[in-house]
């Protein structure tokens, strides 16, 4: 019995291993949806001989029930290998004009499993940012926008508010030489914090953003 269950791990694991490493393709890092377009489209490209089946859905970024005013077309579909599908994301709901609104965008990769192997199959999940820009923001500069960033500490915590209309995606955060771990986004008009590295407290601050378009900026300096 020992013997049995342990060919049949193997054979999992086997699995696991070969799907884990297969994917598709996604045409960027995060989606601008500018508030004077009717749509925008994302390319999901499939490098492997195996066939997927694809499925998209825009979550909240927080629990909020409600649910996310766009619908995706095609939602649901198969791509060949060596194929490229593009879909097109649509807004069919109201959201604030006075600042940005930020999703999750998640696409879902799923294998064909071979008729006649008993195999694992892995479906690869991949969530890029989609954020919505009003028409009035059309030509705002997020780089510029992260200079009006206030920080401070207080305790063991970070706190940046974001006084812009913008969503500040970090790259990075170094304060007194040490990196803070598991830095996002200040959102627009809120306070966000951080937790600091052990036995930091104040000191010389440097940060880095992310663009529109997943390039990392310039890397700022100030002092808390």
């Amino acid at each position: 019995m020992k013997i049995i269950l342990s060919a049949l791990l193997c054979c999992i694991v086997s699995a696991s291993c070969v799907n884990a490493n297969a994917t598709v393709n996604i045409g960027g890092t995060r989606l601008l949806y500018n508030g004077d377009k009717k749509e925008v489209s994302l390319s999901v490209n499939n490098p492997d001989s195996t066939p997927y089946l694809i499925q998209t859905v825009v979550d909240n970024l927080t629990s909020d029930p409600k649910k996310p005013p766009f619908i995706i077309t095609p939602p649901l579909y198969r791509l060949n290998g060596g194929k490229e599908n593009l879909m097109r994301i649509i807004m069919t709901g109201g959201l604030p004009q006075d600042k940005e609104s930020m999703f999750w965008l998640r696409v879902k990769a799923i294998p064909s499993a071979p008729r006649e192997k008993n195999t694992l199959q892995i479906a690869v999940a991949t969530s890029i940012k989609l954020i919505y820009r009003p028409t009035a923001l059309k030509d705002i500069n997020v780089e510029k926008e992260s200079g009006k960033l206030s920080w401070r500490v207080s305790g063991h915590k970070l706190e940046i508010t974001n006084p812009t209309p913008c969503f500040i995606n970090f790259n990075e955060i170094i304060l007194a030489g040490k990196k803070l771990q598991n830095v996002s986004y200040a959102a627009p008009g809120t306070t966000t914090t951080f937790d600091l590295p052990s036995g930091v407290n104040g000191g010389n601050l440097q940060f880095s953003v992310i663009s529109d378009f997943g390039a990392v900026g310039s890397l700022h300096s100030t002092s808390v």
